[in-house]
């Protein structure tokens, strides 16, 4: 079903964006598991627009056969219309065929099974033909007697990023079907390489991950996990929610085959087009895709919002008053977003559970913010605002990007970073940091690159962050670190040249993008000037050294580690091993569960502080399970 029929959009439709309601991932008859094998083709359409459903996919099985059936049988009707050959039945089904094609924009596709199992679906133009799409799969490696199975094995097929790629320079849309469950890319305790994960969940030519936790308040969520705060998983992620039906209705004695239309994604485009859904995917535009709620039972993001709480990117303010320093406050979380991976704001309402405060008039509080971000904020930034309701109460929201020329200051001389769950202003070390960050950027915009042999660390922030890792691995410490070395038992220090070569499986662990956990800090270097200890601390999200750290100027999770260091250093033979990695302790402070874990190297032992359950991969994840704080 190709929707020729369509009616065009006219320019006054186009200017004036909607939610659309798209269920992404349905199968047919066509594929070889399908639950009611008697179910038509018209059926899955009509169960659609029953549902109201404005946008579908057939994604079956490594096939288009449920594609070429549905586009034979309105052909052949169409043919026979014009011969004058048809019954009154099949005059029925033509016409309905056709009301159909003016409610339902029905997408060609398939769910293709790359190598390891892993499934990616490829969504195409309306207009795409069958044998354009049989001729992609077959470049996918599906056998050809399989193309018509609709069977999940095909054999030795494609790799996941290959598939990615052939699937987008074909003129379609790659996205990484269930993600999050089975046979898909970011399978928790899946038994594959750090790197590997990153790569199947942030390649360029990915557009989006299908997940089925989609209106989950887990902070596990996966939509949460590639929010982009991440440091190796900076680029976010385009999430939506499928059908994935192999049935026409869900089954009411298991409730997680669904029917289609059952649980489908809301999009805000300016019309139900391929090309409309293309462009959203690739913007970032994220608060344009939402879970589909009922009427009655309209998606509350405020109460998503409070479930995962404040963190790295997320912060909550009662009100906006100027009496009390509270408009200030919002201004600094502005600066700090802006200044580390960007971030949401909500005013009218504190991170706690309850009926929210809101605000009595949240235009007007709009209007003093944005003045205030216009007027205190150097350079100039863009935000986005919108008033939301929850619970009856009024609520604003601020969408803050990351900004695109660092450092941003408020006032004048006050130089903010966010730091977890908030916002402090930043010592000497951060904002250099920030102005060599900025300046990279200016000489990579004007440098001429030189022909090179080898391959890119990589672009933007992903090439960055993991650059600035990789330092941190091979290293033990800044420049400034490397001076008056007065290291800790615990502490990790770079090998001498004295010392054996690393062996080649040592040196492919710390290749691991998870050879460190990903937030937390570590101590890298300490000095005594004048019987006070000066302290080198590692930020594990970004690998940045702030150096000259002492206890009492120390933030909290700073002065937490230097206490630990100072008062109760690290006993090997109190750590809990697990090979060369290992848990010192857990407890719950500042409302999270944190881990202090320990990292053999040779020698020395490496010792990091208050680590959530969201920087702990790889090797790491094993203690998660250890559980309940002490």
């Amino acid at each position: 079903m190709t929707n020729r029929n369509r009616k065009p959009s006219t320019a006054k439709q186009s200017s004036k964006r909607r939610w659309y309601k798209a269920d992404l991932h349905l199968h047919t008859p066509a594929s070889s598991d399908y639950e009611q094998p008697d179910v038509t083709y018209l059926d899955i359409v009509r169960k659609a627009a029953e549902k109201e459903v404005d946008i579908i996919a057939i994604t079956d099985h490594n096939t288009v056969a449920g594609v070429a059936a549905i586009r034979q049988e309105i052909e052949w009707l169409t043919r026979l219309e014009s011969e004058g050959r048809l019954r009154e039945e099949e005059k029925e089904r033509l016409e309905e065929w056709r009301r159909l094609a003016n409610k339902v924009l029905v997408l060609p596709g398939f769910e293709f099974t790359a190598t390891f199992g892993f499934h990616i679906l490829g969504i195409f133009p309306p207009e795409t033909s069958v044998r354009e799409l049989e001729h992609i799969l077959l470049s996918l490696h599906v056998p050809p007697e399989k193309l018509d199975e609709g069977s999940t094995e095909t054999g030795a097929s494609t790799d996941v990023l290959t598939a990615y790629r052939v699937i987008r320079e074909a003129g379609g849309i790659p996205i990484a079907a269930h993600a999050n469950s089975t046979h898909g890319v970011a399978m928790r305790n899946f038994p594959f390489g750090g790197q590997t994960k990153i790569a199947y969940t942030q390649d360029p030519n990915l557009m989006a991950l299908e997940v089925t936790d989609m209106e989950s308040r887990s902070r596990h969520s996966t939509c949460r996990f590639f929010n982009g705060s991440k440091p190796e998983y900076p680029r976010r992620m385009h999430c939506i929610q499928s059908s994935d039906a192999h049935r026409l209705v869900a089954n009411p004695k298991n409730p997680k085959r669904l029917g289609v239309g059952d649980r489908v994604t809301e999009m805000l485009l300016d019309e139900p087009s391929f090309q409309a859904i293309y462009n959203l995917f690739l913007s970032k535009q994220f608060d344009r895709i939402r879970p589909y709620r009922p009427k009655d039972k309209p998606v509350d993001h405020l109460a998503m919002a409070r479930a995962e709480g404040p963190n790295a990117v997320q912060s909550f303010h009662e009100s906006a008053s100027r009496r009390g320093g509270r408009l200030g406050a919002i201004l600094a979380d502005v600066c700090a977003f802006a200044n580390t991976d960007g971030g949401t704001i909500y005013v009218g309402a504190s991170a706690r559970k309850g009926r929210p405060k809101g605000l009595a008039n949240p235009k007007q509080v709009e209007q003093e913010i944005l003045q205030g971000i216009a007027e205190r904020l150097t350079p100039p930034l863009e935000v986005k605002t919108e008033i939301l309701r929850s619970e009856g109460a009024n609520i604003l929201r601020i969408t803050v990007p990351e900004g695109s020329e660092k450092p941003y200051c408020l006032d004048g001389s006050k130089f903010y970073v966010r730091n977890d769950a908030e916002t402090d202003l930043a010592v000497r070390d951060e904002i250099v940091a920030l102005v060599l960050e900025s300046v990279g950027k200016e000489r990579a915009k004007t440098a001429v690159k030189a022909p090179t042999t080898e391959a890119p660390a990589g672009n933007g922030k992903s090439g960055r962050r993991r650059r600035r890792r990789r330092s941190s691995r091979s290293s033990g410490g800044s420049s400034e670190g490397q001076e008056s070395r007065k290291a800790q038992p615990q502490q990790a220090q770079s090998p001498s040249k004295s010392q054996p070569q690393e062996s080649q499986e040592n040196q492919e662990a710390r290749e691991d993008p998870f050879y460190l956990p990903q937030i937390g800090v570590e101590i890298v270097n300490t000095e005594k000037r004048n019987g006070v200890n000066y302290y080198a601390i590692r930020d594990l999200r970004n690998g940045r050294v702030v150096t000259n750290v002492t206890r009492q100027s120390a933030r909290k999770l700073w002065n937490y580690a230097i206490a630990q260091t100072e008062d109760n250093p690290v006993a090997p033979d109190k750590v809990q091993w697990k090979g060369d990695v290992g848990l010192v302790r857990v407890e719950k402070r500042a409302g999270k569960v944190r881990y202090d874990l320990a990292l053999k190297e040779g020698k020395n032992i490496r010792v990091f502080y208050g680590v959530t359950e969201d920087g702990m991969e790889g090797p790491w994840a094993q203690f998660v399970k250890k559980g309940e704080a002490a």
